[in-house]
């Protein structure tokens, strides 16, 4: 365990213990204004709600949290699509959620987030097997990885948590916003950020800032991405309200969760596992209670036209200032079209491909 990763689990106790619904919010279960707080699960705030008309796409559901949003969205009757990197992957986790959810409607579709060739087949294959998305959830993220570049050349963390998301989100706008307009239910998109947003200060929406690996901190490079996050909602938010389209766009913190962390801290030390995980189960989040706050964005109707806003507990919470600067946040929209070729990208959803067709026969495990 390296000095650094101690000094960020410690920033990450920190953190917990001094934010309003932190620590003793959690040790005396205090909820909020939402009438859920810390200790709420996925099933609870969702309670009584009926999504059966409604499809969601949710990325990284393949384990943890997202998982268990893809879990209790199938609980709740919503069409569900995960994609995976791999079909195989995607086929063990349809199997692990219709053994739970037995009447879930599943499909499992390949896409690798770091790869924008990849996001574009997935929206391709998605826009025309598909006729509605009524939920986006950017839940997919990699947290502090050794410096690594992706295929397209973009620090991995950036590249993965949120240019893949800023991409996935463009593309697949024009299916929302029809579907919105045809059946009258809002549509939302949800970015699962980070409290370590907090550790970024915005100046690094920058190729060569972003690249340098002398100056890669791994825990820093994925509050940049976590930043980014935030801000893409906040400018997606604006851009919504400014066309009048009946679409919302929020972000949210999880919370702390035990398996992310202590993965982070420990690696593969077993015996630190078990000294830190009786210690971690006391303050920081389990899985159901991890998803909550992201199941509650998705599907609860208190939130209908909460638009721009930052979540944590199933509440809403302040972020940084540079999470709310809206200069900054258009900045990180023109860097992030840059990065991925968007009017290349735009006009390529409505000419489909042979390629297309090859990606479309692989969504083959939709739940019966």
């Amino acid at each position: 365990m390296s000095e650094q990763a101690v000094a960020d689990f410690c920033w990450h106790a920190r953190e917990v213990v001094s934010s309003g619904m932190g620590l003793w919010g959690w040790l005396w279960g205090r909820r909020g204004p939402s009438g859920f707080g810390s200790a709420s699960t996925a099933e609870e705030v969702t309670a009584g709600v009926d999504a059966s008309n409604l499809t969601a796409i949710v990325t990284g559901a393949t384990n943890g949290i997202g998982k268990e949003t893809a879990r209790v969205l199938a609980l709740r009757g919503a069409k569900v699509i995960i994609p995976t990197r791999t079909l195989e992957s995607g086929l063990k986790v349809k199997e692990s959620l219709a053994d739970q959810v037995p009447s879930s409607k599943l499909h499992v579709m390949e896409m690798d987030l770091s790869s924008l060739s990849s996001v574009r087949d997935f929206a391709r294959s998605f826009d025309s097997s598909h006729e509605h998305l009524n939920l986006l959830i950017n839940n997919a993220g990699i947290m502090a990885c050794p410096y690594q570049l992706s295929k397209d050349g973009i620090e991995l963390q950036f590249a993965t948590n949120h240019v893949g998301h800023f991409l996935l989100t463009n593309l697949l706008l024009d299916k929302m916003k029809s579907t919105a307009r045809e059946t009258g239910v809002q549509g939302r998109i949800i970015n699962v950020s980070s409290i370590a947003h907090k550790r970024s200060d915005g100046t690094c929406f920058e190729l060569n800032k972003l690249n340098d690996k002398a100056r890669y901190q791994p825990f820093i490079a994925y509050a940049h991405s976590k930043l980014a996050n935030i801000l893409h909602a906040n400018e997606l938010s604006r851009r919504f309200q400014e066309e009048g389209c009946n679409l919302t766009a929020n972000s949210l913190h999880p919370g702390v969760i035990i398996t992310n962390i202590i993965r982070y801290v420990a690696g593969n030390n077993n015996a630190l596992i078990s000294v830190l995980s009786p210690v971690a189960n006391l303050v920081l989040k389990s899985i159901p209670q991890g998803a909550a706050t992201t199941c509650y964005l998705a599907l609860h109707p208190n939130v209908k036209d909460v638009s721009g806003k930052y979540f944590s507990d199933c509440n809403e919470a302040t972020p940084t200032a540079v999470a709310r600067d809206s200069e900054l946040a258009k900045r990180l929209w023109s860097f992030s079209e840059e990065l991925v070729g968007i009017n290349k990208d735009m006009s390529q959803t409505t000419q489909p491909t042979s390629q297309e067709e090859d990606v479309q026969e692989k969504d083959v495990f939709q739940a019966k």
